[in-house]
């Protein structure tokens, strides 16, 4: 995991893994999720997942036991709710965002509240994931070789035509997609990186330097 004092002088991204809850792809791709979720734990970046089991759970996993944060994004409106009716997973989440918003408004919130995507595996709810993803202008990883959607992305895009497809990465390395996915936000994030050049790592907190407006 990147060392406090280098964490103070980046942008610290949440990276979202989306991936099957069940189903096939939980034994072929369960560890390629744990290898990305410790990838983004060792980049010194945010792991998001939908606070739920399989391949999600897998990659919160793997980012807890390498020392990274893990955030969690429950369809629940409590915890009581979370471990009772939905009887989804708590222990590998440094903190869960209780959405009360069911898994369709889950699955927007969690894709909003992150900075890009990664599929591994997955079903339709990872390729509601992605298509919103896409459609925010996120970029998206696609974890090749992992089956499911992931594996069924590269075709979607060739067939749909959809907007943004600049924006999607594919590759079969866990480790290397994380790291294309890392430059990708860092392009796309060189003008935030120029302002906050300009100033110390306490700016917004002084009067005399007012906040840089958007546009």
């Amino acid at each position: 995991m990147m060392p406090a004092d280098k964490r103070d002088h980046v942008l610290r991204y949440s990276i979202c893994v989306s991936g099957a809850a069940a189903g096939e792809t939980l034994k072929s791709s369960s560890k390629l999720a744990e290898t990305l979720g410790v990838a983004i734990a060792d980049s010194g970046h945010i792991l998001t997942t939908g606070a739920t089991v399989g391949l999600p759970y897998a990659a919160a996993r793997g980012a807890r036991n390498a020392g990274g944060m893990s955030v969690g994004f429950s369809p629940a409106q409590s915890l009581r709710e979370h471990l009772l009716k939905y009887r989804l997973p708590h222990d590998c989440f440094d903190f869960i965002n209780f959405t009360g918003l069911h898994y369709v408004g889950r699955d927007l919130y969690l894709v909003q509240s992150s900075d890009a995507v990664i599929t591994v595996g997955g079903r339709f709810g990872s390729l509601h994931e992605f298509t919103s993803a896409l459609e925010a202008h996120k970029p998206c990883g696609v974890l090749l070789g992992s089956g499911g959607t992931a594996d069924l992305i590269p075709e979607l895009m060739k067939t749909l035509e959809p907007p943004h497809g600049d924006l999607v990465v594919y590759d079969d390395d866990p480790v290397r997609l994380v790291k294309r996915i890392v430059k990708l936000l860092e392009e796309k994030n060189t003008d935030i990186h120029a302002e906050l050049a300009k100033h110390d790592q306490s700016w917004f907190l002084k009067s005399d330097k007012p906040l840089p407006r958007a546009g």
